[in-house]
């Protein structure tokens, strides 16, 4: 089942041009003080002197620093989103194990026959699962043959489709039954 969308949630495309608009901006000040400290060092602060002069650069400064914090702070949410996605994907894979082994042991798999799945899920070919086993193809063809009957699918992609399936949540429905019509996608915000 889809879950909305929170209603206030920002765009990554308009964060993403506030970002760039504000790297703009420091970037138009940076460029501002460099011109003035250029003139200041070579004697043309009259020109552009006064009192105006000082509460813009003033303005200036206070806009950099602003930038500098809010840069600081979204660099900060960065980095938090980031470990907390890291943990999520840590405790994912290990589900996901968990969820592979606990169907090996429903299989009753041999040892030999787990590393041969687990290879071709991992997308291996024969060849490949027999230099890394080190062992001829017809064992490795025999090892498939026998994980897949013992699954009841009939080759590597039924393999790998129950197991995405399994973290999907829920199987597909087969083709001839009359379940429950999915429920269509609605947009709340519209």
């Amino acid at each position: 089942m889809a879950q909305p969308l929170p209603k206030r949630m920002p765009s990554y495309k308009s964060r993403t041009l506030a970002l760039f608009g504000l790297l703009s901006f420091q970037t138009f000040c940076a460029f501002f003080l460099l011109a003035d400290a250029v003139a200041d060092l070579f004697g043309f602060e009259t020109l552009v002197g006064g009192i105006g002069h000082h509460y813009l650069e003033f303005a200036v400064v206070v806009a950099l620093v602003l930038g500098i914090g809010f840069t600081a702070g979204q660099i900060r949410k960065v980095l938090h989103k980031n470990r907390s996605m890291e943990t999520t994907l840590r405790a994912a894979t290990g589900a996901f194990s968990q969820l592979m082994e606990d169907q090996f042991d429903a299989w009753s798999l041999t040892p030999s026959e787990r590393d041969v799945a687990l290879l071709a899920i991992k997308g291996l070919s024969i060849a490949e699962i027999a230099a890394v086993r080190r062992t001829k193809e017809g064992t490795i063809k025999a090892q498939c043959n026998a994980t897949y009957r013992k699954a009841g699918v009939t080759g590597r992609l039924q393999l790998m489709s129950f197991f995405i399936e399994e973290l999907m949540g829920e199987g597909l429905p087969d083709p001839g039954s009359t379940g429950p019509e999915p429920a269509p996608y609605t947009n709340e915000r519209e």
